[in-house]
């Protein structure tokens, strides 16, 4: 058998999680070799994400690879991969979850509640930028918004950390689980948790895409899946969908796999919009039985998956019931006066 050709960006955490996949799968007895491809999002560390275009800047190169049949299997952060079905491409396998939560980063920090008025604090996410304003109004009602100084920060971890090391931030807002794959767990203050944060679709899970067509590469991949949180991330996935969100949305959610002690099992996702300036928000709770009872007495794998979709799908429409139409119509804007931006910008003569 050839080994199967893995595809990962080039950066230290994305070649962690290729390092990873590549051991998990040689434990199961199929070599792997590891393809470095840059993406769009690796080339261009100026810009913040939601200005660099179209969704997929960390992800759609790796994608022209697999459907050409450069490589065999595309291993994505999970929170990085669009929502739109690719034709030809599925996903596969999503092993199980790295913690979802984000972190307060500080050198003179320990919490959120110890920032003082305009404190710096960086994030690259239009969710965290909204969380992080919605919970500064709260914390200084009687300031005028924005309490924080909240300001975008691009390039790799490491990067990061170095300018809030340089002086140029006061605290910092990543994801738990990049910092933990990378062995920086400890520079972590404080979690950031619900209901005040949820993360992002998919945070902390890792994604492996194929083709529909490689019933050989799929067979050696689903080995890998963690059927609690595959289910966990289709239902978030489905929800982010309906709402037409994407890089620059501001909505977060967080799926949860419960057994109870009659062996019933449950899935719960707990699910929010917020506008750009973190002033409105929704929030809902939505809960889907996978009693085997309540379908017949058998609930296939694809039958749960099915199910995780509608739930999530149920929980986009409770927020648009509470009045979410308003944001989601607010972020279609920003998507259509982001896009003519570029548009423009590459019609612009060079000098």
């Amino acid at each position: 058998m050839k080994p199967v050709r893995l595809g990962t960006r080039p950066s230290a955490l994305a070649t962690r999680q290729a390092n990873w996949t590549r051991e998990a799968l040689e434990k199961l007895g199929t070599k792997v070799e590891i393809v470095k491809i840059e993406t769009t999002g690796d080339v261009d560390r100026s810009e913040s994400i939601a200005n660099l275009g179209a969704q997929g800047v960390f992800t759609k190169e790796i994608q022209r690879a697999l459907l050409s049949g450069e490589i065999d299997v595309a291993a994505h952060s999970l929170k990085d991969l669009p929502v739109e079905k690719i034709p030809g491409l599925r996903l596969s396998a999503v092993p199980e979850r790295e913690d979802p939560r984000d972190v307060l980063v500080s050198n003179k920090y320990k919490s959120l509640e110890e920032l003082p008025r305009n404190a710096i604090v960086g994030t690259s996410s239009a969710r965290r930028k909204s969380m992080l304003l919605r919970r500064a109004a709260k914390q200084f009602p009687d300031a005028e918004p924005p309490a924080w100084d909240v300001r975008d920060i691009r390039g790799n971890v490491e990067t990061r950390l170095r300018k809030l090391d340089d002086g140029e931030f006061d605290a910092l807002v990543l994801a738990s689980a990049g910092l933990n794959r990378l062995g920086l767990g400890d520079r972590a203050v404080s979690f950031l948790e619900a209901p005040d944060f949820l993360p992002a679709v998919g945070q902390g899970a890792l994604g492996l895409e194929t083709r529909e067509d490689d019933a050989e590469t799929i067979e050696q991949i689903e080995r890998l899946v963690s059927e609690p949180t595959f289910l966990c991330v289709l239902a978030e996935r489905a929800m982010l969908a309906e709402l037409r969100g994407g890089c620059i949305a501001p909505i977060g959610a967080k799926g949860s796999f419960v057994r109870l002690d009659d062996g019933t099992e449950l899935l719960a996702l707990e699910a929010q919009i917020l506008s750009f300036d973190g002033l409105k928000s929704f929030q809902t709770t939505s809960i889907q039985t996978l009693d085997p009872k309540k379908f017949g007495g058998s609930l296939p794998f694809e039958t749960q998956k099915g199910l995780a979709e509608l739930l999530g799908k149920g929980a986009a429409q409770a927020l648009i019931e509470q009045g979410a139409s308003e944001l989601v119509e607010e972020i279609g804007r920003a998507r259509i006066e982001r896009d003519e931006k570029l548009r423009k910008r590459s019609r612009a003569p060079e000098r």
